[in-house]
């Protein structure tokens, strides 16, 4: 087995990149995935809920997660989405993603059904048995529908089934918890989007979310002053970031604009060409893609 990486620091909830007839477009991926690099990623994931997984069937994830392990060839830990709502076709993914050279999967809690917690501890249980590299659960309520407390989480710690989380809830509180009761037997990544500052300073070890994915450069920044312990800087970097943020969660109306749309004009306005989302979502209006464009010229 190849040597496996720890997923740490900036970690881009990669977007997928689309082609005009929404097909996988593999060059416009790569180019993004340089430019992630380019401006401070340090792990990249891919096929999560930015990436559209919800949107592809199994046999274009595997194509994606073949064509990234490929490309990226070790760069910088690679952590796959995997996560179906079945255990069996949880583990045949997460496997396809260990052979093709993954240093971890992200598991979204089983959703739909809403299956008892009892049944939920099994499936990563089960997934455990049929791997070898780490194991993120993908703890988001507003997805799954409800999420593992810490004292569940921690007995997924302590029995050597689980090696990381994805804390998506928002509430930086998650993160305190979970590292104080975890400690170093948990990787902690601070899992939104509006908070991070709060939870890089209580503790994360990184911020594996969708902001990551559009404005690396600033969210490196905003990190990097959190780890070396300078909380002025990182409140001024968070506060270069807050227009942005209240654009991103408060400007809508009757829900419009939606995030996804929102993320890949914010790539296209910094001259990246990675079409538009799949449908049913689509294209921003004008108006929008003004607010963007001077969202970002402010940022500089």
């Amino acid at each position: 087995m190849k040597d496996v990486k720890k997923a740490y620091g900036i970690c881009p909830a990669s977007m997928t990149i689309w082609n005009a007839d929404q097909t996988y477009n593999k060059k416009g991926m790569e180019k993004y995935l340089d430019w992630l690099l380019a401006n401070g990623a340090q792990s990249i994931s891919i096929c999560g809920s930015t990436g559209e997984n919800i949107a592809m069937n199994m046999e274009e994830q595997r194509e994606i997660i073949g064509h990234v392990a490929n490309y990226l060839q070790g760069q910088v830990p690679l952590v796959c989405g995997t996560g179906r709502y079945d255990t069996l076709n949880t583990i045949k993914m997460s496997q396809y993603a260990q052979e093709q050279g993954a240093d971890c999967v992200m598991v979204i809690l089983p959703f739909y059904l809403n299956p008892h917690k009892k049944a939920v501890m099994q499936h990563f249980r089960d997934l455990r048995a049929a791997l070898d590299i780490d194991i993120m659960v993908y703890n988001n309520p507003w997805f799954a529908g409800y999420e593992l407390s810490v004292q569940e989480v921690k007995e997924l710690v302590d029995d050597g089934t689980i090696q990381a989380i994805k804390a998506a809830h928002g509430d930086p509180n998650r993160v305190h918890e979970l590292k104080y009761h975890c400690g170093d037997k948990l990787t902690v990544f601070y899992g939104h989007d509006y908070c991070a500052l709060e939870g890089l300073l209580v503790g994360a070890d990184g911020w594996l979310s969708g902001f990551p994915g559009v404005l690396p450069k600033q969210c490196r920044a905003l990190q990097d002053a959190a780890f070396s312990g300078d909380v002025k800087a990182a409140i001024a970097a968070q506060n270069k970031l807050q227009p942005y943020i209240d654009y991103f969660f408060y400007d809508k109306v009757n829900g419009v604009p939606h995030w996804q749309e929102i993320c890949k004009y914010t790539l296209q306005a910094q001259g990246l060409d990675v079409g538009l989302p799949r449908k049913p979502l689509g294209e921003l209006d004008d108006a929008n893609k003004k607010k963007i464009e001077k969202l970002l010229a402010d940022m500089q």
